[in-house]
């Protein structure tokens, strides 16, 4: 069976593509940002007490790395690392699993879905376990 990798980066929404004897990975990261008119303190607890700053629209990082398969990122920490769910669009009550991947692009898996994550969303870092189904490239190129 031939490989194609489906860019995501660039791309928005559904996508279906169903090609004869061909497996298709969606990759890359993208990032899930909220409006800013949404932010609260329920977020801004979870940046104080849990080290989860949720990505707002007024404040978007820029990655400089990019994910085989896709990841779509919807925080970050202070040490310079970021969450995000794999292999589709965020949205913490899918069964998507959430991952952490470090400043060192080493990639750890928080929880097997949002629902898990948010429950134990209290001892997240300590809950790190490495995550072997994520290759992560310091570029696209």
């Amino acid at each position: 069976m031939r490989k194609v990798y489906l860019d995501r980066t660039e791309l928005t929404g559904a996508i279906n593509v169903n090609l004869p004897d061909t497996e298709v990975i969606p990759a890359g990261t993208t990032i899930y940002p909220m409006s800013v008119y949404h932010k609260n303190e329920e977020y801004q607890k979870y940046a104080n007490n849990y080290d989860i700053q949720f990505i707002f629209d007024n404040d978007i990082p820029h990655l400089e790395f990019y994910t085989v398969p896709y990841v779509d990122i919807i925080a970050r920490d202070g040490k310079g690392g970021f969450i995000g769910t794999v292999g589709q669009q965020c949205d913490l009550k899918c069964a998507a699993p959430i991952c952490y991947i470090n400043r060192h692009l080493e990639c750890w898996i928080i929880s097997e879905n949002g629902e898990d994550f948010l429950k134990n969303i209290g001892s997240w870092q300590d809950n790190l376990k490495p995550y072997g189904k994520i290759t992560v490239y310091r570029s696209k190129a």
